[in-house]
This record gives structure tokens, C-alpha cells and sequence, in this order.
């Protein structure tokens, strides 16, 4: 039997804190409150020496029920196609136009976040169609 309790999804990345605020709009989740005194996550990461800026940064699910996302900066960029993705599920429970109207409506709120729409994949069953998208980083998703 599993002790398992919850996952922690964790991304690669050059910019810890701003993929975690891109990711936090996309999924509606929070950040941990700006340090007093500063602005903005990055105005408190600049202030640092750089052997204490931000090496890891995450984002939660308020309600508790999604998984934590973390992020973590690596020294080398991404190269080739993700062997993992997120599949953004915004068309739960529809079917048809109403589906395909809705993941059209998300993925134009995705790309005014910085998102870049790579190619919708229409599918014969009415729930398989999905848009493939990549964030600010160039790691893919889906919106299905």
C-alpha cells in the first residue's frame, strides 16, 4: 500500500520566478507573498548577492486539491521536445463546438499571458481535440 499522499510537479527552468507567476495565472493558483519592502518577486531576487538569488520557486493550488508546482533554475536550456508535459483541462465535461469554442477562448487567454499556440489537433471523438501550446519557456501543454 502507498504512503503517497500528493505530488509536487516540478519544471526546469531558467527563470524560477517568473515561469511560477506565468503558471500561477495559468492554473489559478498563488504565489507566497512579495518580501516586505520590495515590489515584486524579481525587485527581491535582484537585491540579492548572486549566490542567494531565487533558485527554486513554486506555486500552489489555493484550495489545496492540485498539486504544488516548483520550479528550478539549470544552467542549460531546454533543448528538445518535453518527455512530460501538463495537460491544462479546460474543456472538461463539454463536447463539439462548445469545446472547441471554449479551448479557443483559453488558449487567446493563454497567449495574452505569453503563451505561444503551437497547432490545434482536431480529433475524430468529440473529447479528444486538444491545442498544443508552449509557455514562456518553450515547455509544452496542451489544453484539452
Amino acid at each position: 500500500m502507498s504512503t503517497i499522499k500528493q505530488i509536487q510537479v516540478t519544471f526546469d527552468c531558467a527563470d524560477p520566478t517568473r515561469l511560477a507567476g506565468f503558471w500561477s495565472k495559468v492554473l489559478g493558483y498563488v504565489v507566497p507573498p512579495v518580501p516586505e519592502g520590495f515590489a515584486t518577486w524579481e525587485d527581491y531576487d535582484r537585491s540579492l548577492p548572486p549566490e542567494d538569488q531565487v533558485v527554486y520557486f513554486a506555486c500552489s493550488d489555493p484550495s489545496g486539491v492540485g498539486p504544488r508546482v516548483l520550479f528550478q533554475r539549470v544552467p542549460e536550456g531546454k533543448v528538445v521536445k518535453n518527455r512530460l508535459h501538463l495537460d491544462v483541462r479546460a474543456g472538461i465535461g463539454l463536447v463539439g463546438e462548445e469545446r472547441l469554442a471554449t479551448l479557443e477562448a483559453e488558449c487567446a487567454r493563454l497567449v495574452a499571458l505569453g503563451a505561444v499556440h503551437v497547432r490545434t489537433m482536431l480529433a475524430d471523438g468529440e473529447n479528444e481535440s486538444c491545442i498544443v501550446m508552449q509557455d514562456i519557456e518553450g515547455n509544452e501543454f496542451c489544453l484539452d
